[in-house]
């Protein structure tokens, strides 16, 4: 299975008090389906994965399953700390019917996650999970960085079929590329240099912004793919602040609040995360503002 185009990975929504709410997820999916987006991914990052038990992640995968349609892509983040643990979320997530999983590096004990380390874990969840296993990397989150000699070796496992980098280091992304086989889905994780890691091959992107602006990334995605660089480039600018609000200044929070006012209503952020303060609502509500104007 080779993954391509753009994929979204979708907030979890929480009600006020902090509680799972699949309601707003029910009213909320339906509006990302109208978008040419190529699939989902829940339980990322951006879901908060981190922050919810693992009968709560049974619970979004299998709502997210029940409207999304076959020939959309979704992908269920499936990390644990532990490899056990691990490879349990993963057969669990395949048990409803996920088409993949991505799963990020371990990072508790940084100083033990050696290449070799990941390597046992990784190989460990693929032979075990019943459905493809894309790797993780986000080494600003975790502290780690899994490597490109290290991804090269693991890209030879046959139920190993990607990687989402989110780092945006295009040495590092171009190693990926060049180092693992043809049918090896690298996709970029930052949409802040989603051109350039286009360019250096990637089949394609995670973005947090294209939960918000899908539109937007898919045609970049088209642009490269047309080899229209001067328009890609152009668009690529016009995405950057954007880009920079819901990743680096205002992370999660933002994202939900960047997304309640395009009309889709993922609630708020889980404790310890908070909702974005009015000052950062109103600098992305100008933002979203600038960059419909220099679309039109």
């Amino acid at each position: 299975m080779r993954f391509t185009g753009v994929l979204a990975p979708l907030p979890t929504p929480f009600d006020q008090a902090g509680g799972l709410d699949l309601a707003r997820l029910r009213v909320a999916l339906p509006q990302w389906l109208a978008s040419p987006l190529a699939g989902f991914v829940v339980l990322g990052t951006n879901g908060e994965a981190g922050l919810v038990t693992d009968a709560e992640a049974a619970s979004v995968i299998e709502t997210a399953r029940a409207l999304i349609p076959r020939d959309r892509f979704l992908l269920a983040g499936t990390a644990r700390e532990s490899t056990r643990e691990a490879v349990s979320a993963a057969q669990v997530a395949a048990s409803l019917g996920v088409d993949a999983v991505l799963v990020r590096t371990p990072c508790f004990f940084k100083g033990q996650m050696s290449g070799d380390a990941f390597e046992r874990h990784y190989t460990a969840v693929a032979d075990a999970s019943p459905v493809p296993v894309l790797l993780y990397n986000f080494t600003a989150a975790t502290g780690v960085n899994l490597s490109p000699d290290v991804v090269a070796r693991l890209s030879a496992h046959p139920n190993i079929v990607g990687i989402k980098e989110s780092g945006s280091d295009i040495a590092q992304i171009a190693d990926l590329v060049a180092l693992t086989p043809p049918n090896f889905s690298t996709l970029a994780g930052s949409a802040s240099t989603f051109y350039a890691a286009l360019c250096a091959g990637v089949s394609g992107g995670i973005l947090a912004l294209s939960s918000l602006v899908p539109d937007a990334c898919v045609r970049l995605f088209t642009l490269v793919a047309q080899r229209k660089y001067d328009d890609a480039r152009r668009l690529q600018r016009q995405l950057l602040p954007l880009a920079r609000f819901i990743s680096t200044a205002y992370g999660v929070p933002g994202l939900k609040a960047a997304l309640r006012l395009t009309g889709i209503d993922v609630g708020w952020p889980r404790l310890p995360l908070v909702p974005a303060p009015d000052s950062a609502v109103e600098i992305l509500r100008n933002a979203l503002n600038t960059f419909e104007e220099t679309l039109a």
